[in-house]
């Protein structure tokens, strides 16, 4: 029986063991800045934090210069293309002639530099060239240019400058939101007034209204404040209305004149005048 519980118990050790590497190996890997950790400035931990929201996405452009380079390049933001290669390449290129891959770029040596509106990411730690650049490692640039309501789009490659001696290097672009700057929030003067006009309306209304209730005792249609002048207040903009805008004076006449009673008999009395005796 201590035999089979001694073989059970080394069973759960093997068992959680594995489950730990297992875990290990599936939790990605995000981008080591080049230096120290006590080195590293606070600016480009700053900039990885505001591109993490890209780290889900992948992005893939096809290049075909010839018959002979044929060629895909993969990227991630701060993640590795093949995770399960465990080679930390962060943009892969795959030669679509023979299926080879070659690490142009890792995020373990990774750079960030940034403007007004842009973020240059940079993948150092490449494969390594074998005629051109005198055998120096590869090295991607990616320009992350800002483009707003965009979270990411656009993923091309600008050039390839591998004809220099040493410094050679991969430029690619990509445009994101990430990498405009904050807008301004600050309020019109007109927002202001408005804002301020509608909090004194609310004011009068709720602190008239309860005034009215509960000082004075009213009640239905009695509690809203000043109700006689805002019932009459059609009325006053109708009389200033016929005031302002008449076309007339006050006490001119009018231009007909209709045929009344009082007309009438004036009329009559003018003609019973001739009956008179001379």
């Amino acid at each position: 029986m201590s035999s089979l519980c001694r073989t059970s118990a080394v069973l759960v050790v093997f068992m959680a063991l594995a489950v730990g590497v297992g875990a290990e190996q599936l939790k990605e890997r995000s981008c080591d800045v080049v230096g120290d950790d006590s080195t590293e400035s606070q600016m480009e931990r700053a900039l990885l934090k505001k591109l993490e929201p890209l780290s889900h996405m992948r992005f893939n452009v096809t290049v075909e210069k010839s018959k002979t380079e044929n060629y895909v390049y993969h990227f991630r933001v701060c993640r590795e293309v093949n995770s399960s290669m465990q080679d930390f390449g962060g943009l892969v290129q795959t030669n679509r002639q023979n299926g080879k891959t070659t690490v142009i770029g890792r995020i373990n040596e990774t750079q960030l530099f940034n403007g007004s509106d842009w973020i240059m990411l940079i993948y150092k730690g490449g494969d390594s060239y074998g005629s051109h650049c005198s055998g120096e490692k590869r090295r991607a640039v990616i320009m992350i240019s800002c483009k707003r309501g965009v979270t990411a789009s656009s993923f091309s490659i600008i050039s390839e400058e591998r004809e220099k001696e040493q410094d050679c290097f991969y430029l690619f672009e990509m445009d994101s939101s990430l990498a405009c700057p904050a807008e301004d929030s600050h309020l019109s003067v007109g927002s202001i007034l408005l804002i301020t006009f509608a909090s004194l309306i609310a004011v009068y209304i709720i602190g008239g209204f309860l005034y009215q209730r509960l000082v004075v005792g009213a009640k239905g249609m009695d509690q809203f404040p000043h109700l006689a002048f805002w019932q009459d207040l059609g009325n006053l903009v109708a009389d200033g209305c016929d005031f302002v805008c008449r076309s007339k004076p006050r006490n001119a006449p009018a231009a007909y004149r209709g045929v009344g009673d009082d007309q009438l008999g004036e009329e009559s009395e003018e003609r019973d005048d001739h009956l008179l005796p001379m």
